[in-house]
């Protein structure tokens, strides 16, 4: 669901929405390097957004693609 005119226009742009991980956290380190040691691809690179620590202990952050520049 669309929330706000940024929503909407992220989708127009093409970019692909963000994705959300919920994770122990050295399972959530290792995901994060695992994201940001890939090479940019399709001329976005990925980057993480959003990390915070759960009451649970876990981690939630976002990844995110924007377009790489030359």
């Amino acid at each position: 669901m669309l929330v706000r005119p940024q929503d909407l226009a992220d989708r127009m742009s093409g970019i692909p929405p963000p994705e959300k991980f919920t994770l122990p956290i050295d399972a959530a380190r290792f995901k994060a390097r695992e994201i940001l040691g890939q090479f940019p691809q399709g001329g976005y690179v990925a980057v993480i957004e959003n990390w915070q620590q759960l009451p649970d202990g876990q981690i939630e952050f976002t990844m995110r693609h924007l377009p790489a520049t030359d």
